[in-house]
């Protein structure tokens, strides 16, 4: 069984990166922002563009990276779920920043799949280890092919538990898919069943009651708004 969870939105309590760049670049991110999602260009290319905006010096930068908020009904899900299977976080954000909210906040070390943030004398730049020419959602950190490749080590069904567009293309491959944000809307617009969440305490309650010890999990807790 794997659980593959996103991060920004999910675990912190808001975008990291938007808050970045809110913080450290020109309000003109906004406008590839908007790019982006009307399909004009990929994820690839907005978080290139956006990335390269972004002025601040290593130590600002970390400081605003151990101040990320999250979701503390993480740590007794993941105590929970990783009982029975492998948990996994794969974010098209980056992997410095997740690293750091994670050792501030004294979360369990937890293998991680994410973008690629590099210092440079002008800020940072991003690049994209887990890039895949196929990946039909166009994101940094192919979530589709990191969960073929986990879950063929753990076997068993796979669990999403995401908030936005970066969890599109898995949401319509997974056994089980949490959602909130803008993936409850993707959701229901391909008609892809799914469960709500608000933070972790909801997904903990309710894989709580699903037979886990048996590598299984009931059909029922598929629902749509």
């Amino acid at each position: 069984m794997l659980f593959i969870v996103d991060f920004d939105g999910t675990i912190s309590k808001k975008d990291t990166i938007d808050a970045l760049l809110e913080k450290f670049a020109p309000a003109s991110w906004e406008e590839i922002e908007q790019s982006w999602l009307r399909g004009e260009i990929d994820a690839v290319e907005c978080m290139s563009r956006q990335i390269g905006m972004v002025r601040g010096d290593r130590d600002a930068l970390d400081a605003f990276f151990r101040q990320i908020e999250l979701d503390q009904g993480f740590v007794p899900f993941y105590e929970y779920a990783s009982r029975f299977g492998e948990v996994i976080v794969a974010s098209d954000g980056v992997d410095h920043a997740i690293h750091m909210a994670f050792r501030h906040s004294g979360f369990p070390a937890v293998q991680i799949f994410s973008n690629r943030l590099d210092f440079t004398s002008e800020g940072i730049a991003i690049s994209f280890p887990n890039r895949r020419a196929d990946c039909q959602g166009g994101n940094g950190n192919c979530k589709c092919a990191i969960a073929r490749e986990q879950s063929a080590i753990s076997g068993g069904p796979v669990i999403l538990i995401g908030d936005g567009k970066s969890d599109a293309c898995i949401a319509r491959q997974a056994d089980v898919v949490f959602a909130k944000g803008k993936l409850i809307d993707y959701c229901e617009q391909q008609d892809i069943a799914y469960h709500p969440f608000s933070t972790f305490k909801d997904v903990l309650e309710a894989i709580r009651t699903w037979p886990l010890e048996h590598n299984t999990f009931p059909t029922a807790i598929h629902v749509k708004g």
